[in-house]
């Protein structure tokens, strides 16, 4: 396979939020952004939150009539005590 090369260049605050982000995730600043590009190029994932979003407006009024919210909108907590 060959490999591209892709320079970016981004401000102070772009850089320190995914030098954050790659920390937290255990990662290099470069092997998180190339995780990040990766995920944004999958048509598999794009194609699968398309579908999500379809099913949510179209399912979302059925589910609160069928299962409510509260004053926040949140789901009803379950029997046992514990958030939905």
């Amino acid at each position: 396979m060959v490999k591209k090369q892709i320079n970016v260049r981004v401000d102070e605050a772009v850089y320190s939020g995914i030098e954050e982000r790659a920390a937290a995730a255990g990662m290099e600043v470069n092997e998180y952004a190339r995780l990040v590009l990766a995920d944004e190029a999958n048509d598999v994932r794009h194609r699968f939150l398309g579908a999500a979003d379809h099913f949510v407006g179209e399912w979302a009024g059925h589910f609160d009539d069928r299962f409510g919210t509260d004053d926040r909108g949140a789901a009803p907590a379950r029997r046992d005590g514990r958030a939905a």
